[in-house]
């Protein structure tokens, strides 16, 4: 099984390739662009991950987005009632995360109905969590990630057991509602 992980539209962006468990490639996209926390869709980490495991676009079976929009929705919500200007802005990159099968048909210079792969919404935290967890050694283990902002929330935890894990607890951002 193939799995693209991809950070897009947000500082930092980045992307990885796991393959049946392991982790064959990862990287930012600042290491192509030399512009530091580069943001933006990481065309050149997800040709770079593809090129470096050998994989042709139509061979990925799932594609995982770090970013859920029904996550924390009131709260969302809250913030574009107190700060409209902002939310107006965070808007326009969300309306990019509706093409992003497009964006990666482009960054791989294939039409985007030849990736067959299924597309999933994952949590910021959640994807640093099984990103971290997924591919290591461990059968079960305390997880944590702890970050500037990500979906609305800054820190998340749980216990990986196995093949899947549980959130514990997660703590909200307060910077803007």
């Amino acid at each position: 099984m193939l799995i693209l992980g991809i950070n897009a539209y947000h500082g930092d962006a980045s992307a990885a390739l796991v393959a049946d468990g392991k982790l064959v490639a990862a990287v930012e996209e600042e290491r192509f662009t030399r512009i530091k926390h580069s943001a933006g869709f990481p065309a050149n980490a997800v040709r770079y991950c593809l090129e470096a495991a050998g994989v042709k676009p139509q061979e990925i079976d799932h594609i995982a987005i770090a970013k859920d929009p029904k996550a924390r929705m009131m709260r969302k919500a809250l913030y574009a009632i107190k700060i409209p200007r902002l939310a107006l802005e965070r808007l326009g990159a969300w309306n990019k995360f509706a093409t992003v099968a497009d964006e990666i048909g482009e960054a791989l210079d294939v039409r985007r109905e030849t990736i067959r792969a299924t597309f999933h919404n994952v949590e910021h935290h959640k994807a640093h969590l099984a990103s971290s967890y997924f591919v290591s050694p461990f059968e079960n283990a305390a997880l944590l990630s702890v970050d500037g902002l990500g979906d609305f929330a800054s820190m998340m935890w749980g216990w990986g057991e196995g093949s899947a894990f549980n959130v514990q607890g997660w703590v909200q951002t307060k910077k803007f509602c």
